[in-house]
């Protein structure tokens, strides 16, 4: 029988070794510390290069990359901004930066991304009104790409931004093509639960010059080319450091074994937990290929005997972490004034929602100690 009181097992940690740290002291050792150098000149070029875009500009969150990509979108005080309600709060957070109102928009039970169809019916009704949204975002739901083609197509149609919040999707594609590669401008993450990590840090990516040179402009405090300190607007203090670079670079060339040990996480606990009943997990929708960053499961809790909530109370008992997934941002009390259009769906995802534990250094005992925890309870044996 499988042990279950044993060291703990975290949802997603970061995974670094000896390469992350012979970079790192390179870069210490070379006194390259901060703000700036050339492993982050690297790492900016090889993740333009990854996503297949012209310029990348590496930041201190994918918060902040989120940020100056919706100044570059143009976005002021009293825009309306759409935004999927299931996702993290930071995707939300950020249009209330600039003053300006997210308005939520239910998912799509094929990816439990954005539904495309009500973007499109939102954008037509508020531009027949003559009141357009400034920009739409989209979010790469735990490492699997929002449906961009009807959303870059509706888009361009009624001609309006479009952000992809790519921040759990690195390594990811849609059609062919990498994530963080649609629209005006991309959003990664490097925060520590991430696909890759520097410990804390985004980056924005662009095809467009212009969006990368205010990006960079405002990310170092809009600092103007004098000797002296010389500002024409508000910056921030944005920018990631050379020594956080570094490891990311380290990360970076372990990105597919990375993503390659996620996927078999996912394939293992769709084998070992498929068959209970009333559990079902995140489809993986035909259009691309996901990152596996989470693997993600509904618990019906009539069929399965227990509530999703029994499930990580005893998960946790045997130093298991797990999450209920996001909750939607239409739900939460901060933007409990904000329009929300649909959410029958999210609220589901959110309510019967489980992530598992899915880091990429996870071992096969892990994961038997995760399934069998998760079958006792479906038992009734769990202890």
């Amino acid at each position: 029988m499988t042990d279950l009181t044993e060291t703990k097992i975290w949802l997603s940690p970061p995974d670094v070794g000896e390469l992350e740290r012979k970079l790192l002291l390179e870069a210490f050792d070379s006194n390259w510390v901060a703000p700036v150098g050339p492993d982050l000149d690297a790492f900016e070029s090889q993740m333009a290069e990854i996503v297949g875009v012209r310029h990348a500009v590496a930041l201190s969150s994918g918060t902040a990359a989120l940020h100056l990509a919706l100044v570059a979108a143009g976005v002021r005080r009293g825009d309306t901004v759409l935004v999927p309600s299931f996702t993290f709060a930071a995707t939300a957070n950020a249009v209330m930066y600039l003053g300006a109102r997210p308005v939520f928009l239910d998912s799509t039970t094929e990816s439990w991304n954005v539904d495309p169809a009500l973007v499109v019916e939102e954008l037509k009704r508020r531009c027949a009104k003559g009141r357009p949204p400034r920009a739409v975002i989209a979010v790469d739901m735990y490492g699997q790409c929002a449906d961009y083609e009807p959303l870059v197509d509706a888009c361009d149609r009624y001609g309006v931004a479009l952000i992809e919040d790519a921040a759990e999707a690195l390594g990811a594609t849609y059609r062919g093509r990498p994530a963080g590669s649609f629209g005006l401008a991309g959003v990664l993450s490097f925060n520590g639960n991430k696909i890759i990590t520097t410990g804390g840090g985004g980056m924005l990516v662009t095809d467009d010059d212009g969006v990368a040179r205010k990006a960079r402009h405002l990310a170092t405090q809009a600092r103007e080319p004098f000797p002296h300190y010389e500002h024409r607007a508000v910056g921030y203090n944005y920018r990631l450091s050379n020594l956080l670079a570094a490891v990311g670079r380290g990360q970076l060339q372990r990105l597919d074994s990375m993503i390659a040990a996620r996927r078999e996480t996912g394939r293992h606990y769709r084998a070992a937990l498929g068959d209970l009943p009333g559990v079902t997990f995140m489809p993986i929708a035909g259009y691309g290929a996901a990152n596996w960053w989470l693997t993600c499961l509904l618990i019906d809790a009539e069929r399965f005997g227990a509530s999703r909530d029994r499930v990580l109370e005893r998960l946790a008992a045997h130093e298991i972490e797990a999450r209920p997934t996001w909750k939607p941002m239409h739900l939460q009390p901060v933007f409990r004034d904000c329009v929300m259009r649909g959410g029958d769906v999210c609220t589901d995802l959110f309510e019967r929602g489980l992530c598992l534990p899915s880091g990429s250094a996870l071992t096969e005992h892990d994961r038997e100690r995760v399934v069998a925890a998760v079958r006792a309870v479906a038992a009734g044996t769990e202890g």
